[in-house]
């Protein structure tokens, strides 16, 4: 399934598939304090974030993962990313991030819920994976909001140097 052009609608944002416009602002937002819980670094230099966008386009023409920006859709601010990865498979994966200075507004929620839609709609799946450190609150709520359950938990070092405590949430239909 071909996610290159999707766009997914909720009440207050847009969810649309990642394009190259979208490399400097990705560049300049995923910062040291967003990735703090999250297993990638930030983006050395602005290439970085462009040769993301680039894989992202690609697999999201292959049908693998529907990598996407997160934007506000009176404005069009962005907001953040996020995706549902592995979606050939019967566990896909949510991941999202969003820029820190929309913190503490739902936003986050808000987009997986539609992600969420939208998988229950287009996808066969048994569950869908949700890993999230174990001290990052905020993004724990989201898979807890949707039902989620602990099923998981390890440990692994990101690409920061620091050490990550995942508890691993499946979200069921």
């Amino acid at each position: 399934m071909d996610t290159s052009s999707l766009t997914i609608e909720t009440e207050n944002l847009l969810v649309k598939s990642i394009t190259p416009e979208y490399s400097q602002v990705i560049f300049t937002e995923f910062t040291p304090q967003v990735t703090v819980y999250m297993y990638p670094k930030p983006f050395d230099s602005i290439e970085g974030s462009i040769e993301f966008i680039k894989k992202s386009i690609k697999e999201n023409k292959a049908g693998t993962n529907f990598q996407c920006v997160v934007l506000k859709k009176d404005t069009g601010e962005f907001l953040g990313c996020a995706g549902v990865h592995n979606i050939g498979s019967k566990t896909p994966e949510f991941g999202i991030w969003i820029k820190k200075s929309a913190h503490g507004h739902g936003y986050g929620r808000e987009a997986v819920v539609g992600l969420k839609k939208w998988a229950d709609e287009n996808l066969d799946y048994d569950y869908i994976l949700y890993p999230a450190d174990r001290e990052n609150i905020a993004s724990r709520k989201i898979p807890e909001f949707l039902g989620g359950k602990i099923v998981k938990e390890y440990s692994e070092v990101n690409k920061s140097g620091k050490k990550l405590n995942i508890v691993e949430y499946r979200i069921y239909r």
